[in-house]
């Protein structure tokens, strides 16, 4: 038994990471702190003012763990590390999970090439980004191509010029073939070097060259022609020019502003500036921000957002100042490798641009409010109502089992998850029936439990544990939970004549409820995933068998001559039919190889 009192007198007063655990041993909220002894003791102290949903994680707590760190930012980065990895239910979480792409030009090489790039590296190319739209920056790419005709390819030039012939870019004009020597270094160069002015912003000349096209296309009739280039020169527009700041400072900055609403739910808008322009903006969804501050939620999104984005600005601008800032901008410096500064601007063009992207946030908190109130009722509501529909304290976590076989051929099992009415891929789980020969449902589901239950590496138990089919599986299920002295309700999900659900199968009653009900719906999918991953686990050990021969049990006998065997016999009968000499004038086979398989056969035959 945890004993909170003596546990809390052995803190120390020093920097680190604390983890709290509910009664299934799972993680439910990880914090920092620069003294863990006075941070982890105000959750405990009676009259300290708490929000409603700190009070809440409190009421759930068994036990607490901590990790002494070196300094402040040690425990910074352990805790972004220990969130991102275990999503803690009581930690305000960054629900997006974006990337953005960067332009490549491989600067270092003789002959640079230009690249599409999922990350910034730190190698010796040149970035430009991020940027927010993967169809113009591929648009931006091609265009540049046609431009100032750089290579894409992987060739390893000097050192590979005159292998081979030109590719097909040099045929279409995209490319002026180095890799030929057609084009002298200093002249490619020249190219690469127009390319890097474009995308750090001077553009207005090609601009105007397309625009002169486009309207010298549409003049002669070529409509197709004119309209390629109109959708470049949107493309253009969209990266390099949609919307330029009125200031000249062009250092890199982030404006970042939060709009919440009633649903638990925030959205927070950051408008991306580089090199003095406005190249997009992005919404991210934060859940649990009810009842939280300003200072909370902002922590929590910096340390989460930042921690895995590979582009840094030099200035990220708030609306508030933050308790957290000097720490953070310690951190995000030593990851650019430069500083990083946060500023809460009081006026000027800085300011505007706050209240546009404060503007932009609450617009698309209005238009998802909906949208999230309808998933919200759809997954956790869902879970919620099925818990009351069968009287149990909570539905947050199921379990569901199926097996799959064909006449007891390849017997397996499939365990999926729902959390908060959501499939957790992560937790899903394939058994490979081990001790079951033949068709028996309920003796391979009796293995597969104890295997479950017993398993160290599954340390969280479900709320509900749902099984395939009716009284026949809830009752195998409840002899193993009996067995293992674990309480937790067993449902069984019916199916009517036509394979589709129709009920629950709970305490020896079955209940039906409306087709129409959240809860129903929820039970559908889970039942439905259940048997598709197990149908697909089947699947691909069938696969996997149809392709092993018996040739490949022979010693002597590998894929080369396995093929010549069936190649110059046909069948495998034929090979077991076979003599030695036979088997011997197979292309590939000499007299040892032949005897093997012959002694093989034979001695099978005996």
């Amino acid at each position: 038994m945890f004993n909170f009192e003596e546990e809390l007198k052995k803190l120390p007063h020093v920097p680190g990471v604390y983890l709290m655990h509910d009664k299934n041993d799972k993680i439910i909220y990880v914090g920092k702190a620069v003294n863990l002894y006075n941070r982890v003791h105000q959750y405990f102290q009676a009259g300290y003012k708490r929000s409603p949903k700190i009070e809440k994680m409190v009421s759930h707590i068994a036990w607490f763990e901590y990790i002494i760190c070196g300094s402040e930012i040690e425990a910074l980065v352990l805790e972004c590390n220990l969130i991102k990895e275990y999503r803690p239910h009581y930690n305000t979480m960054l629900t997006d999970d974006k990337g953005y792409p960067y332009i490549r030009i491989t600067v270092d090489e003789e002959y640079p090439r230009i690249l599409y790039s999922h990350q910034m590296k730190r190698d010796h190319s040149r970035y430009f980004g991020p940027y927010t739209n993967t169809k113009s920056v591929k648009d931006i790419i091609e265009l540049l191509k046609k431009l100032y005709h750089i290579r894409s390819c992987n060739k390893n030039l000097p050192k590979e010029a005159g292998i081979g012939r030109p590719c097909l870019y040099y045929q279409i004009k995209q490319c002026k073939a180095p890799c030929q020597e057609y084009i002298s270094k200093e002249e490619y160069n020249e190219n690469v070097q127009q390319a890097i002015r474009f995308l750090s912003g001077h553009h207005q000349g090609i601009l105007k060259e397309l625009e002169a096209s486009m309207k010298q296309y549409a003049a002669e009739m070529e409509f197709e022609k004119a309209a390629e280039i109109r959708d470049l020169i949107d493309s253009v527009n969209h990266i390099a020019s949609k919307q330029r700041m009125e200031n000249t400072n062009s250092d890199d900055k982030d404006i970042i502003a939060m709009a919440t609403g009633l649903l638990n739910e925030g959205v927070i808008s950051v408008f991306f500036v580089r090199e003095g322009k406005m190249i997009g903006r992005e919404h991210f969804h934060m859940s649990g921000v009810a009842s939280e501050s300003y200072n909370t939620i902002m922590e929590s999104f910096l340390k989460q957002y930042y921690a895995s984005t590979p582009y840094l600005p030099k200035e990220i601008i708030l609306e508030h100042e933050i308790d957290d800032a000097h720490i953070i901008e310690e951190y995000l410096s030593s990851r650019r490798g430069g500083g990083v500064h946060i500023i809460v601007p009081q006026r000027g063009d800085k300011l505007q641009l706050l209240k546009l992207a404060k503007d932009n946030a609450f617009l698309v908190l209005s238009q998802d409010a909906e949208k999230l109130k309808r998933e919200k009722e759809r997954t956790e509501g869902a879970a919620n109502e099925l818990a009351q529909l069968i009287g149990v304290p909570s539905a947050k976590r199921l379990e569901a089992f199926d097996i799959s076989h064909i006449s007891g051929y390849h017997s397996v099992a499939s365990m999926v998850v729902f959390e908060n009415g959501r499939a957790k891929r992560n937790d899903y789980r394939k058994f490979k029936l081990k001790t079951i020969d033949g068709p028996d449902d309920y003796a391979s589901m009796k293995e597969v439990l104890t295997r479950r239950f017993t398993d160290e590496k599954f340390p969280v138990l479900p709320d509900i544990l749902m099984m395939d089919g009716g009284k026949g599986q809830v009752n195998v299920a409840l002899e193993v939970l009996n067995e293992l002295h674990i309480d937790i309700p067993v449902c069984g999900m019916v199916k009517d004549d036509n394979h589709r659900t129709r009920g629950l199968y709970y305490n020896n009653v079955e209940i039906e409820f409306s087709a129409n009900t959240h809860a129903f719906h929820m039970i559908t999918r889970l039942q439905d995933e259940a048997h598709r991953f197990a149908i697909e686990y089947h699947k691909s050990l069938r696969s996997k068998s149809q392709i092993h021969s018996v040739l490949d049990d022979i010693s002597g006998i590998g894929p080369a001559r396995r093929k010549a065997l069936m190649s110059h016999f046909k069948d495998i009968e034929k090979i077991k039919e076979a003599d030695i000499e036979q088997l011997s004038s197979a292309p590939g086979m000499n007299k040892t190889a032949a005897k093997s398989v012959y002694d093989f056969f034979h001695r099978k035959n005996v």
